[in-house]
């Protein structure tokens, strides 16, 4: 089968497991996993709650429930570390975790312009309204089938 032949599921699965992999070459000798890189990038604009950074994180779970424990408050989480402060249910940003913060930025940016090398800004664009589109249609025909609509 030549990769012209591969279905879309196959695109999606591989390039996703790329991501986690180059996530993990890119950050990994700084100590973040890709959880821990988006926690600190939701608490570079702002302090915010659990609930908050539990709601800016939820698309990118598997389930939609991000599990904040191991990666912000574990033996090896950002408040261990000292990256990380909370007073209350609001966490921030230290100094130090604001210099780590954007250390990890810059590699992320390089990723990024890594996994988009050969790629116009339009076609990107595209490329993700075409996702976009195909994930509403299925969405759609599940909240069917879910309200007993099989149409």
């Amino acid at each position: 089968m030549s990769d012209a032949d591969k279905p879309i599921g196959y695109w999606l699965k591989h390039l996703h497991n790329l991501i986690e992999e180059q996530f993990d070459a890119t950050l990994g000798d700084l100590g973040l996993d890709r959880r821990q890189w988006q926690i600190l990038n939701v608490l570079s604009g702002a302090a915010r709650s659990r609930g908050e950074i539990e709601q800016a994180l939820a698309p990118f779970w598997p389930d939609g429930v991000p599990r904040l424990e191991a990666a912000l408050d574990g033996a090896d989480g950002l408040v261990a570390r000292g990256w990380a402060g909370y007073d209350g249910d609001t966490f921030s940003l230290t100094e130090e975790g604001a210099r780590h913060t954007a250390t990890a930025a810059e590699r992320v940016g390089e990723t990024r312009r890594l996994l988009l090398r050969g790629l116009t800004p339009e076609q990107y664009a595209e490329t993700v309204r075409t996702l976009s589109v195909m994930a509403g249609n299925l969405e759609a025909a599940l909240a069917r089938r879910a309200d007993g609509k099989h149409h």
